[in-house]
């Protein structure tokens, strides 16, 4: 294949239509380990490789687009955050972000918990075996079949988001003969700095009981009066991609000051409080996430304090880290199909995905980095666009990225931490094959979700 540079966009010191100036990383051929999982590197060749094995013998096996997941690297963030909390707290991956039967057994291996929102995560983990008492069931709008069949298998909590939610589980679990162990979802009026659409603890929004006026107290009242219920504790979640911790401690103290108003009125300390998750990862090499252990020593610090000043016990911790464990785990490998110079804007790079495998960007305009993967390049940079192929002039990979002005048809672009929410928010746009999810791990590949065909497609439409 031809290597000859191609046209480019702006260059390295030009000022950019926005105003923007246009600072390009001294090397475009670096992979920053803040952003890849742990074995991803370059060979000899200058090919981005992962587990040991080179994106083009992956591309050349398992097709683009494909997301690639680097099962060491999830393990060691599971047995990270594990660690970090102790024996004396509950790490429940949240399996919104990302969830299949292959990562439920890594997650039983591991020793964490499952956090699940639907039927359909319910019936992943309970299939794929992770003991249902390790389960815990959320969602603002669980149907009456969803409960049943959780508080039939046991799971070892369900989180009540609404007066009406409190008395349905209720009748359920009466009607089954069980006493449902339940947490209570407080929205504590906290809006953590991130997109509108995934801040989930003030006041207007759809999630939760809300501490103001009484509501979530007057929750515990009535649930505490339940035969059907068992309370075990309270629930925080303040949103998602969060990088500082000031929003936990004002959270927490609000949490711990409902448990002392529970002591008081009703001479009852509830056993255990969950924090939730939303904590940040690194999208791009200006993001500066935690480690798990600051995050579990910064939360245990905050409760600790907050129960101390009122007299409580300290509870038991939960949190519930999603995208923090299997976000960075994962890279998309896409293939160039054209490249489009726009004079004096910037070059639009043309992959064989977009939307309908990351809808993220053009959700939340989220930001990401991608790099040439198939090989190294000494080309200058040019300020590129990276698009997908449907038909919507918002399908956008990468919004504003460098790469190098030889980027040619066919090259491989990876574009990292799109473990999280990229596979669980694809959709059929365009009827587009959703890609496949391989797993790879010391010289080894296999896939964990198979790609889509057009016989899947045609399977559900009858006509």
């Amino acid at each position: 294949m031809s290597r000859s540079a191609h046209p480019a966009g702006p260059r390295h010191g030009d000022v950019l239509p926005e105003g923007h100036y246009a600072g390009p990383p001294a090397d475009l051929n670096s992979l920053d380990p803040q952003v890849w999982s742990r074995t991803v590197a370059r060979d000899a060749d200058g090919a981005v490789t992962v587990g040991g094995l080179s994106v083009t013998a992956l591309a050349e096996e398992f097709g683009t687009p494909a997301y690639f997941l680097d099962e060491a690297d999830f393990r060691a963030r599971c047995q990270a955050w594990k660690d970090a909390f102790g024996p004396d707290a509950d790490v429940f991956y949240a399996g919104k972000a990302f969830l299949s039967r292959a990562i439920v057994r890594w997650l039983h291996e591991e020793g964490l918990h499952l956090d699940v929102c639907s039927g359909g995560e319910l019936a992943t983990a309970l299939d794929a075996g992770m003991p249902a008492e390790r389960i815990a069931l959320h969602g603002n709008n669980k149907s009456t079949e969803e409960i049943t069949r959780a508080v039939e298998a046991g799971v070892g909590r369900i989180v009540l988001d609404s007066f009406q939610e409190i008395a349905r589980v209720a009748h359920i679990a009466e009607r089954l003969g069980k006493r449902q162990r339940v947490q209570i979802r407080v929205t504590v009026g906290v809006e953590a700095h991130t997109h509108e659409f995934i801040a989930t603890a003030h006041e207007d929004q759809k999630f939760g009981i809300a501490l103001a006026g009484g509501q979530a107290a007057e929750a515990v009242r009535r649930a505490l009066k339940l035969d059907g219920l068992e309370l075990i504790g309270i629930h925080s979640h303040i949103g998602s991609q969060i990088f500082d911790m000031a929003g936990f401690e004002v959270s927490a103290r609000r949490v711990v000051e409902l448990l002392a108003e529970v002591r008081d009125e009703h001479g009852v300390q509830l056993p255990e409080i969950d924090l939730g998750g939303g904590l940040g990862i690194a999208y791009t090499s200006a993001d500066d996430p935690r480690a798990p252990r600051e995050i579990a020593e910064a939360l245990r610090g905050i409760v600790g304090r907050e129960c101390a000043a009122a007299g409580l016990r300290m509870p038991r911790i939960s949190v519930e880290p999603g995208r923090a464990i299997v976000g960075p785990t994962a890279f998309t490998l896409y293939e160039v199909g054209t490249v489009k110079e726009l004079e004096g804007l910037r070059t639009y790079v043309s992959v064989d995905g977009g939307m309908s495998d990351n809808i993220r960007t053009a959700l939340y305009d989220a930001e990401y980095s991608v790099v040439l993967a198939s090989r190294t390049s000494d080309a200058e940079p040019m300020l590129s666009r990276v698009v997908g192929k449907h038909c919507e002039s918002g399908d956008i990979v990468v919004k504003d990225a460098f790469l190098p002005s030889d980027v040619a048809p066919g090259d491989l672009l990876a574009v990292p931490a799109t473990g999280a929410y990229c596979r669980s928010m694809a959709s059929n746009y365009n009827h587009a094959l959703r890609p496949p999810v391989v797993a790879v791990n010391d010289g080894a590949a296999r896939v964990i979700v198979r790609r889509e065909t057009e016989e899947d497609l045609l399977r559900l439409d009858v006509g």
